[in-house]
């Protein structure tokens, strides 16, 4: 098994149990043994965090369905590996749209909680976690249902806390009222970094909805040139009568008469992974290019649907196949309001290397939740997408890492695949808190990933070093040679 990201794979046995009690009876067994066990839900962490190396992976998908829902208030308890795209498709034509997305729906709800994901609303909403009233959750000491209010250490230590608390096995989850499904979306281009940012505190109160792509290879007076956009949910006022839209097409009158109408699919499918990949210096530069010209320099209340704006990488299937074999890397960090020249700092080394990243995205964090392990934190946060194997990609990463946690940031876990082990507690200074929590829970350390052996988040119990070694077969190398 390996991450999204295509890299440091490894060897584990894969269960897929069918009911709560089927894990609980997994975890009971796995604490006798001593054998190391992780959840794992539709594999979209980015790195290794859904693997155990010589243990057990427990697929939680078939843990998935609307259990219980009350759309007059507006909550639904369902199962933790239910996907947010079964749960938008449900959802959505009733009138309710989930509170927090990242850039695809396809995660679970246990994934979700897991990463406490969050999304272009966090400078409004907060992160997923926030939105949970309830978790019900398996433990290696026993199943037990906590929230905010019903042992909040563990509520929390679970939200970010990688799956190494227990496994999520249903939550219930506030939802958001919507009237369409569709998004009024304001477009504007930012010249440089400075521009980018100053137009992003000055009016992303205004809106619900705030990110902006940022060309990354741009050099001098053009460092950090930036597409921004922003967005509220439509109404249905805002939409033309059917009418027009009719005349405009076919399938437009469809959606005319029904509003609520979502069905996101998938235009095209990778079919191979091409033996160089597609995307290097050139053909990113050519590509960002293209996208900073065509975007208007402004343009105010753009119609789009809810999957076009918040999900467009999903109507690309395997997208990651783009990367090549050795796949690719993304680095996510957060640097606090106040230390903008480190995120300066950091896109000029990214353009002075030429590293090419197909994607690079910029958004304001607001506060964060209680979570030690939650990864949002008020200020700014930038996600690069570069290819594995890169040359020099691993000193560069390395160095980037110094400049974030000198300006008192940290990177996001749930997409880290190669963060040195030293730097963990300096980026989470409520580690040793969580580690209390963590303890309680689960004091043989029975839940172990690759991720929390690679960075230090957990003591090397369980599966034996001697038993991983002997099970693990040799991983590629994630980032160039230093």
């Amino acid at each position: 098994m390996s991450g999204w990201g295509r890299t440091a794979p490894s060897a584990a046995e894969l269960v897929r149990p069918s009911s709560p009690e089927q894990v609980q009876a997994l975890l009971e067994t796995a604490r006798s043994s001593a054998h190391a066990v992780v959840a794992r839900g539709l594999g979209r962490s980015y790195g290794d965090a859904a693997q155990s190396a010589g243990g057990t992976v427990v697929d939680t998908t078939a843990l998935c369905g609307v259990l219980d829902s009350d759309l007059t208030s507006g909550w639904a308890r369902v199962g933790a590996g239910t996907s947010l795209d079964a749960l938008m498709r449900s959802l959505v034509p009733k009138g309710w749209w989930v509170p927090v997305t990242p850039g695809t729906r396809h995660v679970t709800v246990g994934g979700a909680i897991a990463a406490d994901i969050h999304g272009k609303n966090h400078h409004r909403d907060g992160s997923w976690c926030e939105h949970v009233s309830s978790i019900v959750l398996a433990t290696p000491s026993g199943t037990v249902e906590v929230s905010p209010e019903r042992d909040p250490e563990l509520f929390w230590a679970t939200s970010g806390g990688m799956g190494l608390t227990g496994i999520v096995l249903e939550a219930t989850v506030r939802l958001t009222a919507i009237e369409t499904s569709y998004v009024l979306v304001d477009t504007e281009r930012a010249t440089d970094l400075e521009d980018c940012m100053a137009r992003m505190t000055a009016r992303d109160h205004e809106y619900r909805y705030s990110v902006a792509w940022i060309d990354c290879l741009a050099r001098g007076r053009k460092l950090g040139r930036a597409v921004l956009t922003r967005a509220d949910h439509a109404r249905q006022g805002d939409l033309p009568d059917r009418g027009a839209r009719a005349s405009r097409s076919h399938s437009a009158g469809r959606r005319g008469s029904n509003p609520l109408h979502f069905e996101p699919k998938v235009l095209f499918d990778i079919p191979f992974t091409p033996p160089g990949g597609l995307l290097n210096p050139l053909t990113v530069a050519a590509f960002n290019e293209a996208w900073f010209r065509r975007a208007p320099r402004s343009r105010q209340g753009q119609r789009t649907t809810l999957s076009s704006y918040f999900h467009p990488l999903d109507a690309l299937g395997s997208w990651n196949r783009l990367y090549g074999p050795r796949g690719f890397v993304q680095y996510q960090f957060v640097v606090p309001f106040g230390a903008e020249a480190a995120l300066r700092r950091v896109l000029e080394r990214l353009s002075e290397k030429r590293v090419a990243s197909f994607l690079a995205v910029l958004k304001r964090f607001g506060e964060a939740d209680p979570g030690p392990m939650s990864f949002p934190s008020a200020g700014w946060t930038l996600a690069l997408d570069m290819p594995a194997g890169s040359y020099g990609l691993g000193s560069l990463l390395d160095e980037l890492d110094s400049v974030v946690v000198d300006a008192g940031g940290r990177v996001y876990l749930a997409k880290d695949s190669r963060l040195r082990p030293e730097l963990l507690a300096a980026m989470y200074p409520r580690l040793e808190e969580w580690r209390a929590v963590r303890a309680r829970v689960d004091p043989e350390g029975v839940l172990v990933s690759d991720l929390a052996r690679r960075v230090g988040l957990v003591e090397q119990q369980g599966v034996s070093r001697k038993a991983v070694s002997r099970r693990r077969p040799r991983a590629r190398k994630v980032v160039g040679a230093r």
